[in-house]
């Protein structure tokens, strides 16, 4: 009888510890912020990876779907060692509005398109399978996805401005009510509620115990859009700053597993405040810092010196990422630069253009981020992949096959694209 007992006993407390490591196992598969590092299974975290906008679209079953490219972009980013992809949940709104990607997944304050939800869930699962990481961002100041804009007409502001249509000075200015109009922002927290709470299908997973996702990104590149040229309007700063540390509080509240971060591009998108940078990033629910680079669209290059001025380009970069490390190392927090392009060389668009000049960048940039000199320089993620696409039209239309570039950009601007052969050298390299 005794030696029944301890066997039972012996069984019990193996299984307890069986389940306790399991548990402690999948508890060690998130990413983590240890002593202003990212950490995962207790090891430096440092990676290159890319931006892939549209892979929930691709992962539905709807319109715009398609399973089949999917998976075999997936195979090929793995391949590649590209397994941190950065990726819009959906975007907001009404189809039919020009430059805004399509279909949308939200279409009405809480109301869905499923077929988006259950593509979002595949994405998920099929990264999984591949042991990748999911940067996710559920808002964005821009266009192109709805955004801020859209929660505005929710919220009864008027109608959302076409930058393509009305240009952007008259859209940055409808867009900075936004920090300020707490009805559209809590219509964007009751987004924020159902989506990190949301339980993927195929998996049955929360997603707040999903280790597939690596954070939670409140937008893609909020702006508290506080100067505008064309209006004399009210300062934001501070409405914006607030706005976000509610947000990441929220996330926090709902979800005690994964970081969050904000989707900053750093001191270009604080109205060039590095203060306001540094207020937003050292709130105490915001774990990593985060900074975009775009030298055309800063005009540190343009149309016709991507070449030429390919060594400026470099040395701004240079100089930006040491400004933000400087406010990372005070406040403690490692750095992403999670938005990175360079335009084909003669500012073409063709998948048959050379890239010389953005493959000498990535090359740069790639040595920056794996190098020792900013050691809180974590992660990239270029923009963006285009993979197997083959664009149809100059600018997107319904429904052309998804690129890198959104709606509002030429197709081909800024994608890498599969048949990219010279760039994927220079991923494949510092990947080694």
């Amino acid at each position: 009888m005794k030696i029944k007992f301890t066997l039972f006993a012996l069984m019990v407390f193996t299984a307890c510890q069986w389940s306790h490591q399991s548990t402690d196992a999948k508890q060690d598969n998130f990413v983590k912020v240890d002593e202003g590092r990212l950490v995962l299974n207790g090891q430096p975290y440092n990676y290159v990876g890319t931006n892939f906008w549209y892979g929930a679209i691709l992962g539905s079953e709807g319109q715009g779907g398609d399973r089949q490219r999917l998976n075999e972009e997936l195979d090929t980013l793995k391949a590649l060692g590209l397994t941190n992809l950065r990726i819009l949940v959906g975007s907001d709104g009404k189809g039919g509005v020009p430059a805004k990607v399509e279909p949308t997944l939200q279409v009405e304050p809480g109301v869905y398109n499923d077929t988006i939800l259950d593509g979002l869930d595949y994405l998920l699962n099929e990264m999984a399978k591949r042991d990748m990481k999911a940067v996710l961002y559920i808002n964005n100041s821009w266009e192109w996805s709805g955004g801020y804009g859209m929660y505005l007409e929710w919220a009864g502001a008027g109608k959302a401005p076409a930058p393509s249509i009305d240009g952007y000075g008259k859209f940055m200015s409808f867009v900075a009510q936004f920090s300020v109009n707490e009805k559209a922002q809590q219509l964007f927290y009751n987004h924020v509620r159902n989506i990190v709470s949301r339980t993927n299908r195929y998996t049955k997973v929360k997603y707040t115990d999903d280790p597939t996702i690596m954070s939670w990104q409140i937008g893609n590149e909020p702006r508290a859009f506080s100067i505008d040229p064309t209006a004399d309007q009210t300062p934001h700063k501070a409405a914006f700053a607030a706005w976000l540390a509610k947000t990441s509080k929220l996330i926090k509240q709902l979800d005690h597993n994964h970081l969050v971060s904000v989707g900053s591009e750093g001191k270009h998108g604080c109205e060039e405040d590095i203060e306001l940078f540094r207020t937003i990033h050292a709130d105490p629910n915001i774990d990593y810092t985060c900074i975009h680079i775009w030298p055309f669209n800063w005009s540190w290059i343009n149309k016709e010196t991507v070449t030429e001025n390919l060594q400026i380009a470099k040395d701004s970069t240079y100089a930006y990422i040491q400004e933000h490390h400087k406010v990372a190392e005070q406040i403690g927090k490692p750095v992403v630069l999670e938005e990175f392009g360079y335009p084909r060389d003669g500012f073409q668009f063709s998948k048959t253009s050379a890239t010389d000049a953005r493959d000498s960048y990535y090359d740069y940039v790639f040595q920056l981020v794996m190098g020792d000199e900013f050691p809180l320089l974590n992660g990239c993620n270029f923009w963006g992949w285009g993979g197997l696409a083959n664009p149809a039209n100059l600018r997107w239309q319904p429904y052309d096959e998804y690129t890198g570039d959104p709606a509002q950009e030429e197709q081909g601007l800024n994608s890498v694209f599969a048949s990219d052969t010279t760039t994927l050298k220079v991923i494949k390299r510092h990947m080694r």
